[in-house]
């Protein structure tokens, strides 16, 4: 992984976390659904080498698998 994707990655990453800050309003199965589509932006990031597409691709990828998570029965 060259310089900038690895700046990419720790800066998404930061933000995500900065932005999980905000979450107070929202119910579990939203954090849930937040964390993953950070998680899986960061994932996305690293096994593509920083590609935008393999980046937003994680994120949706995170997103559905964390919305799923904590969904009731």
């Amino acid at each position: 992984m060259n310089r900038a994707s690895k700046f990419f990655t720790v800066s998404l990453l930061t933000f995500t976390l900065l932005s999980l800050s905000a979450c107070s309003g929202m119910t579990k199965r939203d954090k849930n659904t937040a964390v993953g589509a950070g998680v899986g932006a960061v994932a996305g990031a690293v096994l593509t080498g920083g590609s935008a597409i393999g980046t937003v691709g994680g994120a949706a990828v995170g997103g559905v698998i964390g919305n799923q998570v904590g969904k009731h029965k």
